[in-house]
């Protein structure tokens, strides 16, 4: 006789958080997006900074410069980020940030192949680091309502259109009976 093959659930551990209610939905979502660069970026700087220093050892006179420019990928990597909020939109450059509020915003801009840029009430635009029309979800998510999720919005019409079609042929009964 073999014993019951019934799952348990698994032990809570140090390493899990407690319980949520509602956790097979997951965490509510965020009213807050930050989209920066992943920290495993800091790898590529770590391979950097040793390609860099083997040249800058064997001469520091000459090469010794180099050693710069891992220090200003970590801090680029660090620092550069756009942070939005129902209030305003922060963007963090290398050198410097601004702080959008979303009264002086009249849309976005997608450039090709480049990063966002939001339009101002002025006519001016703006780059915000990191944002791209991929990230438009999140952006709809964090914004409040002020920016529209295009996927949501072609899932919704895809749904209606796929539910008009699905009342269409309940409608046409069968003749050949």
């Amino acid at each position: 006789m073999s014993s019951s093959q019934q799952s348990e659930p698994p032990r809570p551990s140090s390493h899990t958080g407690p319980e949520l209610p509602n956790s097979a939905d997951g965490p509510p979502p965020s009213s807050r997006q930050v989209i920066r660069l992943p920290r495993l970026a800091l790898i590529g700087v770590g391979l950097l900074l040793f390609s860099t220093s083997l040249p800058a050892a064997s001469w520091p006179a000459a090469l010794g410069w180099l050693l710069i420019l891992p220090i200003v990928a970590c801090i680029w990597v660090l620092r550069v980020r756009t942070v939005i909020t129902p209030e305003a939109i922060t963007a963090r450059r290398f050198v410097g940030s601004d702080v959008i509020e979303w009264d002086s915003v009249v849309g976005l801009h997608f450039p090709d192949r480049r990063w966002a840029r939001v339009v101002l009430t002025d006519k001016t635009e703006k780059s915000l680091p990191l944002v791209r029309f991929d990230r438009l979800p999140q952006l709809a998510a964090a914004s409040g309502g002020r920016i529209t999720d295009p996927y949501a919005a072609a899932a919704a019409a895809e749904d209606k259109a796929r539910a008009e079609a699905d009342d269409a042929e309940g409608k046409q009964a069968p003749t050949d009976r």
